[in-house]
This record gives structure tokens, sequence and C-alpha cells, in this order.
């Protein structure tokens, strides 16, 4: 029996409950950050309503905190989120149909997180339908960062030096629950591996290329080695 839209994006959001969980404490920490930035809390909001991305929103608080220009901060920014690309070359064979009223706002919710339960689900189950569980997925990644926006601007202006507790160490299991489920195949085990290596050997460069380099040779070595076991068994 085929599943109705509501029941498609309810799959959707349950199926992203890990990723929920995972990125809750993130809202915080971006919450605190930007209130000891010198954000209003009017501000900090609106950077999560309108922007919607955890690693550039971090990036750019950082920069205004360090009274950086502006052109400095749409760069690096968007140096950042240029791994977006390389989600939507992944999810275009699946959504190239889909009319522009469902790709511009779902283009606009894409996050890492989602990124990793859609792409999980078209590849296991196919794309049918898949623009509501995409939908389902979004929106209680995007709910869940609004409201731990929230919390943590309020916490923030209530608990001074919470941002110093060491929270940040969420992101670093929540990236690794993503990547993990992926390392199934040599190909993709060999581009998260030299991607790792890349990103620890280039650390340090300006505007955040050290990630970019490492997304793209992590992306090269992956395809290489798919390319030759193709051609070695077809």
């Amino acid at each position: 029996m085929s599943r109705t839209p509501p029941q498609l994006a309810l799959d959707g959001a349950r199926d992203t409950i890990p990723m929920v969980v995972g990125a809750a404490p993130f809202g915080v920490i971006f919450g605190t950050l930007a209130v000891a930035a010198g954000l209003s809390p009017a501000t900090a909001f609106a950077m999560s309503l309108l922007v919607f991305a955890g690693s550039s929103q971090f990036i750019a608080v950082s920069l205004i905190s360090a009274g950086a220009a502006l052109p400095v901060i749409w760069l690096t920014t968007f140096v950042v989120n240029l791994r977006h690309a390389l989600y939507s070359a992944t999810l275009l064979p699946y959504a190239r149909q889909w009319p522009l009223a469902w790709r511009w706002p779902l283009a606009f919710w894409l996050t890492d997180e989602t990124f990793a339960v859609v792409e999980h689900r078209f590849r296991s189950q196919g794309a049918a339908g898949g623009q509501w569980y995409w939908l389902g997925s979004s929106l209680a990644m995007y709910g869940n960062w609004l409201a731990w926006t929230l919390a943590g601007v309020w916490l923030g202006r209530s608990v001074p030096g919470l941002a110093k507790l060491g929270l940040d160490f969420a992101m670093v299991a929540t990236f690794a629950a993503i990547v993990a489920p992926q390392l199934k195949k040599r190909p993709t085990l060999v581009a998260a591996a030299v991607a790792g290596l890349t990103a620890l050997l280039a650390r340090g460069l300006p505007y955040k290329l050290d990630l970019m380099l490492a997304a793209l040779l992590g992306v090269a070595a992956g395809l290489t080695l798919e390319y030759r076991q193709h051609r070695i068994r077809p």
C-alpha cells in the first residue's frame, strides 16, 4: 500500500530524529556565541531563520566578533557552503523533474543532516514521493534549529560563559554519525580517508579552503577508484 504525502513527510521527520538530537547543542551554542559577539536576540534569530546554515553562521559570528569586513564574511561563508554543490549534484537525478515550487524551498532547507537522510532513502527505496519525505526531514531540522537558537540566546543572556563549556563536541559526534553508514564500499571509504587526510594536512588555509580542497580530492579519489573497479569488473 502506497504511503500518503503526510505519511511520507512524517517518515522523513522520524528518520531525522537522531540528527535533530545531535543538532540541538549546535543551536544552543550558536545562540550563546551570537549574544557574546554583540548581536541582538532578534538578529541572532533572524540569522537562523534566513540563513539556516550552522557552519556558516558560526563562522560569520566569529568574524563579526573579530571585526572582519563584510566582503571577508561573505567570501568565507560562500566557500564553506560550496559543499552544497556536491549535495545538489548527488540529488539532482532524483529531483530533476520536480517543479520549481518544490525545488526552491527544498534547496534552501538542505543541510548536511537532511542530505544524509534523504540520499540514503532515495538510494535504497527510490525517489517516489521523495519531495514529501524531504520536506518532512527539512521541517524537522528547521524547527529544531530555530527553537534551540532561541534557547541559546536566552541562556547566553542568563548564564555568562556557557559558550566555553565544550558543547561543540556534539558537532564531531553528529558528523561521525552522518558519515559512518556511508563507508560500506571501498570507493566511499577511500574518498573519506583522502578527504580526512587532506583536511588535516591543509588545515589553516585561509577562508576555510582546506575544506573545499579536502572535498574535491576526496571525491576525485573515490570516483577514480570506482571507475577503475567498473573497468575491471563491469
